[in-house]
């Protein structure tokens, strides 16, 4: 595939090469994930929920796929925004809204993975339970990785790679002591389920936990800092997703045969320490405490990274104040600490639920939105149209599912996603009003 002639640059020297790229894509998706996902998907489906996980990291494959069409075309560190504008250039009321919605999304997972992290953290104390408590540790630790991010991109960058592959290899191991320690076997508990076996139930549970595997695009954003993008962006985000799904269904596959279901639902936010610590006592638990802290840094670290370049580039087209396009050596400054705020925001104002099922639908829809670019240029990006299509259909059916699964388990919760969509409608609206009048651009 030929490239256009303003991509024809040298990448020599850029901060992150392959294993940082990787540890950034990981640490967005192997963050609160796993952490999170296990206790609400084990109450919906039991033991089939290694399944939904599997189906989960599918639906995230076929969306990564014209993630890497067109940032390998494109190389724009606005990523999903920059994708449907220079798609769409026509369309400058979309391309606000596409950026709204993605830059929240990404500050509810880092609200998501600050909630998990706050949860895991105080859960071996006798402060488990104080709500208050667990957002003002989650605020704290927005805040530690705010200023990390604010010092050095060399410097993020190998934080990460520490924090990422350390907690594999814990992760890993926090999967080897369940399996050891196991009480029943996956055919006993598929043989005589407490829960009815549904495809259409392990579907709606894929697309509810689909944050889980969000993050792979935050590679995208750092298209101007890292080596060889096109050989670097596939390798780096296909290799994650692989890594992820791996990690999850093993975890939850150990979790499920070692801990009773009751115990992982009553636990819900922190039921991997909770189920270790009963099989191992402290020393278990606290291995998984270290594991989740290390998990959930990572993502907080990692999405502040990538989504702050994406808010500096929005910013630029003038769909959010201007003052979040100014760098310093490079870095936006005021656009992660905007992104910190207004995370440390949502914590104050909502639960665990409502951000996990908000980040879901939030980046289920710009990935069909992806898909659907792609699919316009799919000659220009060298796809192929059954995989373009199936995305489409994939992705699609999953956001109906999650939106009839709030509709009917917590029609309360979905008017709360619902006012929080007509807010960051209208904040585009009105940005897309001033765009028109200063003139719009969709060049590079």
């Amino acid at each position: 595939m030929k490239l256009p002639l303003w991509l024809q640059a040298k990448t020599e020297g850029k901060a992150l090469g392959l294993p940082e790229l990787v540890a950034i894509a990981l640490g967005g998706m192997v963050g609160g994930g796993i952490f999170t996902i296990l206790g609400i998907s084990v109450a919906l489906i039991g033991p089939y929920t290694p399944l939904a996980i599997l189906a989960g990291g599918l639906i995230a494959a076929l969306a990564a796929y014209s993630y890497v069409k067109l940032g390998v075309y494109y190389r724009d560190e606005g990523a999903t925004y920059g994708f449907f504008k220079r798609t769409f250039p026509n369309s400058p009321l979309a391309a606000a809204l596409i950026g709204w919605y993605v830059i929240f999304g990404y500050i509810s997972t880092i609200a998501l993975y600050a909630y998990t992290f706050a949860s895991y953290a105080l859960s071996g104390t006798g402060f488990a339970d104080n709500n208050d408590l667990r957002k003002a540790v989650a605020c704290g630790v927005i805040a530690l990785f705010t200023l990390i991010n604010v010092w050095s991109v060399r410097g993020m960058g190998k934080i990460e790679d520490i924090m990422v592959y350390s907690k594999l290899i814990l992760l890993l191991l926090i999967a080897v002591i369940l399996l050891l320690h196991r009480e029943t076997s996956l055919s006993e508990l598929l043989i005589h389920p407490e829960i009815e076996f549904s495809w259409l139930n392990i579907l709606t549970v894929a697309a509810v936990t689909f944050v889980a595997y969000e993050g792979f695009q935050l590679v995208i954003n750092a298209v101007k800092e890292m080596e060889h993008p096109e050989k670097n962006i596939p390798r780096a985000i296909y290799s994650a997703i692989a890594i992820a799904i791996t990690l999850y269904v093993v975890i939850a596959v150990a979790a499920i045969l070692a801990i009773p279901a009751a115990d992982i639902i009553a636990n819900e936010e922190y039921a991997l320490a909770a189920g270790a610590g009963k099989i191992l006592g402290h020393i278990g638990a606290d291995i998984v405490v270290l594991g989740a802290v290390l998990a959930t840094s990572s993502a907080i670290n990692g999405t502040l990274f990538g989504a702050s370049r994406q808010v500096a580039v929005i910013a630029g087209d003038g769909f959010f104040p201007k003052s979040l396009e100014k760098r310093s050596n490079n870095i936006p400054v005021a656009a992660i600490a905007m992104m910190a705020v207004l995370a440390m925001g949502l914590i104050l104002a909502g639960g665990l639920k409502v951000i996990l099922e908000f980040g879901s639908v939030t980046f289920l829809l710009v990935s069909l939105l992806m898909a659907i670019a792609n699919f316009r240029i799919r000659k220009l990006t060298d796809s192929s149209l059954f995989i373009t299509l199936l995305s489409i259909i994939g992705l699609a059916i999953g956001g109906g599912l999650i939106l009839h699964f709030e509709y009917t388990d917590n029609p309360e919760q979905l008017i709360f996603m619902l006012v929080l969509y007509a807010i960051l409608t209208l904040g585009a609206l009105v940005f897309a009003r001033v765009n028109a009048v200063r003139g719009y651009s969709s060049n590079p």
